[in-house]
């Protein structure tokens, strides 16, 4: 069997982006302990930023960039401010509201890691000098003995957000650290670390929802970006019972607020089934219909080298969902998979991501979907 280990041998120059948050500084502070030479950077993701979220809920406020750079205080680091606000402004929050737009479901965290944390951020490490980016991500990069890395579930499966990274390919992950994801500890256990080393970010609370939606409201965020567009809410056979404000408010799976006045034949609930940007029409129905056998992915990325033929994997489709079963197979830049057993929910937009047991093999942006010959029956 091969040896791996965890952590490189030797120092290294690493820039550990610092949120403002706990996790992050505790990352930093293990990073410099280890022997690294750490300069932490908090990046500035909002021309104003007092429009994001306020208070220690997201990670996007002027209050995060001064707890990050307290934090930075402490450890004894370097800190700097980089704005990255037009580089975010393109590539996460346009591309957010574009899927929408298109009746697509999209992971913005995701999308962050792929075209700011480890691109935007990491090419300009590198210009620096830096050897590593560095974050409070839970995840593991094993180094082989040959020197090839792979991007592995953390120790802590409750914690796990190698989902979130799945797009970081093979020279993203030569340049990655994380600290945390190699150490089974709970949530607690790490604000207990923080405040052992002093970090007034002990007791902050976690950062949730979308970071540049300030109030949590996803649909009134998206009307105020693309306008009221009425439609209409129909069932399976096509007839109309209800209306909408804007077909991009929904995503498949929604059950609440539909505002259907008709009730069901069978007096059931009804969810989103489909969603039609081209004729602005949302379809709702029964929950079993929402069941999927297949689907199809597109824009592949590999943490690693991609792999050739029909292959088992687990699959994540959610980033706190659990996995499922899989076979997958790359057919002329597509990736193919059907499921074992039939998976409800499934949005084109979403990320699928496949595991070979903790190791992370590669992501995809989930296109179409085969709906399970049981619902259609």
């Amino acid at each position: 069997m091969t040896e791996t280990s965890v952590q490189r041998p030797r120092p290294l120059r690493v820039l550990a982006a610092m949120s403002g948050g706990v996790d992050s500084a505790v990352a930093a502070a293990r990073a410099a302990e280890a022997g690294h030479d750490v300069t932490g950077v908090h990046l500035a993701l909002s021309a104003n930023p007092q429009s994001f979220r306020t208070g220690a809920r997201g990670c996007c406020t002027i209050e995060d960039s001064r707890d990050a750079r307290r934090a930075a205080d402490v450890i004894g680091i370097p800190f700097y401010v980089w704005d990255l606000a037009d580089r975010f402004r393109e590539d996460v929050v346009e591309d957010f509201v574009a899927e929408y737009e298109a009746g697509r479901t999209p992971n913005p965290c995701l999308r962050c890691n792929e075209k700011i944390k480890f691109a935007a951020l990491l090419d300009k490490a590198l210009a620096l000098g830096f050897d590593a980016v560095c974050t409070g991500h839970y995840a593991q990069v094993i180094v082989n003995e040959d020197g090839t890395r792979e991007l592995h579930r953390a120790s802590d499966m409750a914690k796990d957000q190698s989902y979130v990274l799945g797009v970081l390919d093979e020279r993203q992950l030569a340049h990655a650290l994380f600290p945390l994801g190699d150490t089974v500890t709970t949530k607690g256990e790490i604000r207990a670390e923080a405040e052992r080393r002093g970090l007034a970010v002990a007791k902050k609370p976690d950062s949730h929802d979308i970071c540049f939606i300030a109030d949590g409201d996803t649909q009134g965020f998206l009307a105020g970006r693309l306008g009221k567009a009425e439609g209409d809410i129909v069932d399976e056979s096509g007839s109309v019972i209800g209306s909408h404000e804007g077909a991009y408010g929904f995503t498949i799976g929604q059950r609440k607020g539909l505002r259907i006045g008709t009730p069901a034949a069978d007096g059931k609930p009804r969810y989103v089934l489909d969603i039609s940007p081209v004729d602005n029409t949302v379809t709702v129905g029964p929950a079993a219909a929402l069941d999927v056998s297949g689907l199809t992915a597109v824009k592949p990325r590999w943490c690693g080298t991609a792999p050739s033929g029909p292959g088992t994997y687990t699959a994540q489709l959610r980033a706190h969902g659990g996995e499922t079963e899989v076979t997958a197979e790359l057919v002329d830049g597509t990736l193919e998979v059907s499921f074992t057993e039939p998976v409800r929910g499934v949005a084109p937009g979403q990320a699928i991501v496949l595991y070979d047991d903790t190791r992370v093999v590669g992501s995809a942006t989930i296109a179409t979907t085969t709906r399970a010959a049981t619902a259609m029956a």
